[in-house]
Order: C-alpha cells, then sequence, then structure tokens
C-alpha cells in the first residue's frame, strides 16, 4: 500500500487498528512541521527532539483509545501541553537553583533549616495520608504540574472528578499542616526576599 498517498483521516484508522507503517508515515508527515513549530518557542534542539519523540511514543501507545478527529490538530495541541509542561519544569527546575542559593544563605539560622525540614516532612506525610486516587492527583497537579484538562486526559476521569480530588486534597492539607502555616509564611518572605534575615 503506498501510504503517502492516504489522506490523515485514513492513516489514522490505520494507525488505530495497529498499522505500523500508517504511523511512520504520521511521523514522517508531521515531523519537521512540529519540529519547526516548537522552534519558534524552545532553544533547545536537543529537547525539541525529546518532546517530538515523547509526543510520537504517546501516540503510539495511545492509538486505541484517543479519538483523532483532525490529526494535525491534535499534534499540534499535544505539542502545544508538552511545551508548556516544558517551560513550567524549566521554571521551576531554575526557581529551585534560585532557592537553593538563597537557602545556603540561610545555613547560618539553623532554627530556620530545621523549621522548614519539619514542614517538608510534614507535608510528604499529610500527602501520604490522603486516599490514593487523591494523592495520585495531587502529586500531579501540584508537583508535576499537570493542568486539571491534562491530567483528566492521563487518567481518563472527568475533569469534575479531577477538580473535586484536588479540592479534597488542599482541604485536608490545609487542617493537618495548620500548625506550620504560619511559619512556612515567615520562611518564604524570608527566602524570596521580602523580610530581612
Amino acid at each position: 500500500m503506498e501510504y503517502k498517498i492516504l489522506s490523515d483521516e485514513l492513516l489514522v484508522k490505520l494507525l488505530r487498528v495497529g498499522e505500523q507503517d500508517a504511523f511512520e508515515e504520521i511521523y514522517r508527515r508531521y515531523w519537521q512541521k512540529l519540529l519547526r513549530s516548537a522552534q519558534f518557542k524552545l532553544r533547545s534542539k536537543e529537547t525539541i527532539e525529546e518532546i517530538l519523540q515523547d509526543l510520537f511514543i504517546s501516540l503510539w501507545e495511545k492509538r486505541e483509545k484517543v479519538l483523532i478527529e483532525n490529526l494535525e490538530a491534535y499534534l499540534n495541541t499535544s505539542l502545544r501541553y508538552l511545551i508548556i509542561n516544558q517551560i513550567k519544569k524549566q521554571i521551576l527546575q531554575e526557581k529551585f537553583v534560585e532557592y537553593s542559593l538563597k537557602k545556603n544563605e540561610l545555613t547560618d539560622d539553623v532554627d530556620e533549616s530545621v523549621a522548614f525540614n519539619e514542614l517538608s516532612v510534614a507535608i510528604e506525610k499529610a500527602i501520604e495520608q490522603l486516599p490514593e486516587k487523591t494523592q495520585q492527583i495531587f502529586r500531579l497537579n501540584r508537583l508535576e504540574y499537570k493542568s486539571v484538562k491534562e491530567i483528566s486526559v492521563l487518567l481518563e476521569t472527568p475533569e469534575r472528578t479531577v477538580e473535586y480530588h484536588i479540592t479534597q486534597a488542599l482541604k485536608a492539607l490545609r487542617i493537618h499542616l495548620r500548625e506550620f502555616i504560619t511559619l512556612s509564611v515567615v520562611l518564604s518572605l524570608r527566602i524570596f526576599g521580602f523580610l530581612e534575615n
């Protein structure tokens, strides 16, 4: 079969039933377009290629479950989400480096360092006490920075259910961490330079 002449719609149907040649044609047809699109938003070619590999791996792995009406739109939307997640990850890494540098400045004050570690342990213990599903959704949302929509797609769960679990997790954490809230605010203000040491 000459896959180059097939429409996107037919390629998607063949992909859905596990036709590897259809997948390879989709890959050939869209790799360069997606690469050019990603280059406007990310600088690292290596990062872009990793993101595109993740996108196509996901397409293959989810081929039987995902309903694709417009292949190009689906691929562009998937790429946009992956880029957003990458940018969030880069920002988080930069903030962590910045925080680590500032935290080193605070090492003279042992009490603050100990209190911060206690708070981190308390947060982790509070998360571990959540029901498994709530814990999973909370970690995806607050620690991996995935949106409600992304989590809904990933876990095949309605968005309202995802929102419910996040709300329940936050309520439970507020109760468990009540004694640490004031300390957390003071530490945050100091770490980010709003209060003098």
